[in-house]
Order: structure tokens, then sequence, then C-alpha cells
């Protein structure tokens, strides 16, 4: 490492030191000499050597004062979150966002409009990048781009950054998202399935802070789940944890979803099945709210379903109980297998508010083990469209800080202009 420190082992040893101590400030843990020592174990002199090593690469600088333990008081310390920027993109079923934020993963500033993933990465991606270039362009002299984060609604390898085999992605598979922003910006980048990126944005930024065992459901057009492990994000061997909403709930051929098999539970919960069941009711007759809604719109969404089960329309209340029952059923699968803490529910379907919150919980309860459910607490997401966006930020900086990546940019001060460091393991 050079002047960083010596090599080999020693190297090594140098470089997963700085990140543990870096680790500590810009997590809150410690934020003085005497503290980092004691929670992170290293010796006083370690920690201070480190401490300089990181001020003189621009990622800490020094505060005020803490309070004295009985001798001097020690010097507060800050992680520097504005030396650099980090873009951000979500890409749902039928809208996307981008943002900017801090390396600390406060959203400067984003932009959110309509979109269907249908139309292909050769439509949408110039779409974000042109949204990128407007952010960029409201702050010309902000500090450099450290990286770029991408979620999209799918699996996706996350080694290559590809989806692969996305249900509802047309024309995605295999697709080359991180290649084509990084040669466009040359930065790192990072791509990832979007339900993962909210349940990293609550784990670090959200209700989930300090949880360890975290179950993030995004119930939208489609269904999936983020899992969170031992305070670390599960993403599989392939990088499709969490599909939940191609889990069979029932055996019926009549119920086809786009992923091509029968029975799943998005194809009988998920928002495009409450759009499709409450048009169906609506042209039978059987709801005069959601037929005066179809007249007007020509065509309903789920949205439509929750406003009509705010009106009290039975049939509203029906279907969204219903997409409630079974999804807690699917969870409590989950519970009693996986046995979390903490499971936080998003999506557009939420808007449907507490009702199917209650339903979701009911079955939970009524279906998992009584000892796995004891401490266990459900609750809607607090981020809600945000929690992508910022799960984004999170995974480029935990990737850029992590002790693979670190050692090989930090005496640069600043990995901007390196996009080949995502290769780096």
């Amino acid at each position: 490492m050079g002047a960083a420190g010596p090599d080999g082992a020693g190297a090594a040893e140098h470089v997963a030191n700085l990140v543990t101590v870096l680790d500590l400030v810009r997590s809150g843990r410690a934020n003085t000499r005497p503290e980092l020592a004691r929670v992170s174990g290293l010796g006083r002199t370690v920690v201070t050597g480190r401490v300089a090593d990181l001020t003189s690469y621009g990622l800490l600088e020094e505060g005020d004062l803490g309070p004295s333990t009985g001798g001097r008081a020690p010097r507060r310390l800050r992680f520097r979150a504005n030396a650099g920027r980090v873009l951000v993109a979500e890409l749902g079923a039928t809208s996307l966002a981008v943002g900017v934020t801090d390396l600390g993963g406060t959203l400067l500033a984003h932009r959110e409009e309509s979109s269907d993933i249908a139309a292909g990465p050769e439509v949408l991606l110039p779409r974000v990048e042109a949204l990128f270039d407007e952010l960029l362009a409201e702050d010309p002299a902000g500090p450099p781009i450290w990286g770029i984060g991408v979620g999209v609604p799918g699996p996706v390898e996350f080694a290559t950054g590809r989806p692969m085999a996305p249900p509802i992605m047309p024309g995605w598979d295999g697709y080359p998202i991180r290649d084509r922003l990084a040669e466009r910006y040359d930065v790192t980048v990072w791509v990832d399935n979007e339900v993962n990126l909210m349940a990293l944005g609550e784990l670090r930024g959200g209700l989930a802070q300090g949880v360890r065992d975290l179950v993030f459901l995004k119930i939208g057009t489609g269904i999936g789940a983020g899992l969170v492990s031992a305070g670390l994000l599960h993403r599989g061997a392939q990088g499709c944890a969490g599909d939940v909403g191609h889990v069979a709930v029932v055996d019926d051929a009549a119920v086809v979803c786009r992923c091509g098999n029968i029975g799943c539970l998005e194809a009988l919960a998920g928002g495009a099945a409450l759009a499709r069941d409450a048009t169906t009711a609506a042209r039978e007759g059987r709801s005069d709210f959601l037929a005066e809604q179809l007249a007007q719109a020509g065509e309903l969404a789920a949205s439509d379903v929750a406003r009509a089960a705010d009106h009290g329309d039975p049939v509203a209340v029906e279907l969204i109980t219903r997409s409630g029952r079974l999804v807690g059923e699917m969870l409590a699968t989950l519970v009693n297998f996986y046995n979390p803490s903490l499971i936080l529910i998003g999506g557009g379907v939420t808007g449907s508010g507490d009702l199917l919150l209650a339903a979701v919980r009911q079955a939970i309860y009524r279906r998992s083990l009584p000892l796995a459910t004891r401490d266990l607490r459900i609750a809607r997401s607090p981020l809600a469209e945000r929690a992508g966006l910022l799960g984004a930020g999170f995974m480029v900086t935990d990737e850029l800080f992590s002790p693979e990546r670190l050692g090989a940019w930090v005496e640069g001060r600043s990995p901007a202009g390196r996009p080949e460091l995502v290769l780096v393991s």
C-alpha cells in the first residue's frame, strides 16, 4: 500500500483497521478516540494512527469537544459525508426515481416520474441518464461523483450487475446496466434488486436501524422481499433471494402469472391482480364505486381499489383483505423458517392503509409459531418511496468502504474515475 501501510499481511491488517475505525465513526457508534479504542478493541496507538490516516485521506475531520471522563475532554471525530456524492436510481414497474445522496446517505435532491419497465433498457436508461444530468447541472461545482447505485424490479446477478430472467422486465435479461453507466459517468456502478435496496435503506436510515434480522416486503405491481440476516443483506447465490412473489399459493391453472407459472402469490395479491379483479367486478356490476372510477379513467389501478375501500366499498374491502391474507400466509412461512424480529411492508399497495396491514398481521399471527411472533414487530415502511434511493446510496458507500476496495483507492483520496474498482474482490 505504499505510504498507507506495510506490504502483504501487514497491509491487509492496516486496511482492515482503517475500515473498522471508519465504520464506527460513520455509523455513529463511536466518535472519539477513547470510544474507538473501547468499541473496536484496537490499541490506542493503532486508533490514533488510523484516525490520522483517515484524516489525511479526507474521510474524517475533527469536530467539537466531547464529554470529559475525568481528564482532558476528547475531540469528537466526524465523517466527511460531503467529500463526494452518489447518483442513485430506482426503476419500478410503473415509475422511476433518481437522486443524489452524500456519502452519509442523506438524499440531497431527487426526481420521480411515471414509466413502464416493459419499455426496455434502451428507452428507460437514456431517461435515467437525462435526469442524472439535470441533477448534476443544478450543482456543477458540487463534490465529485464517487459511484452510482441502481435498483431494478427483478433478480440481479450482483457480481455482474445484470438482470437475470426478470419476469416483469422484457428486454432486460442480461442487459449490461453497470457497463453502460460506468462508461457514461466514469465511476463504479452497482446494481441490485430494488427491494434489497429498500431493505438496506430501512436498515441503515429508517425504522430498522439496529435490527439484526429483518424482512422488507414490497407489495406493488409485483411482490418481493428483501432479507437481512445477522445485520447483513442476504442476496443468495445468484441474487434472487426473496423472490416470494412467485411462491405458489394455489394450484389453479386459471391463475397464470407473468413468469409463466400458475398460482403465484403475485398473480393473486399484487397490485396488477388487484386492478384486474377490481376491473372485473366493475364490469360485472358488483361495485358501483369501482364502475364509476372505471368509466372516468378508462382503467383501474391498485390505488383506485384502495380509494374505494376507504369509501367503504365492500368489493374493494374484500379484495384488499384477501390480498393481505394471502401475503400474510406467505410471510408466516418466512417467520417460522427465518424468525425475523421486524417485518416492514412498503410499495404502492400499502396505500390501502391499515386494512391491508391488519389482514397481513392477522394471517401471520394465526399461522406462525407463538415463539416466532413473541417479539415480532410488523409495520409499514416509514421511508416509503425514499427507501430504495437511500438504499442505493448505502450500497455504493458500503462497497467503496469495504476491506476489499478501500485500500485500492484511498491513497488517491477519491474513487472518482475508477470504474474498475467494482471488479476488485
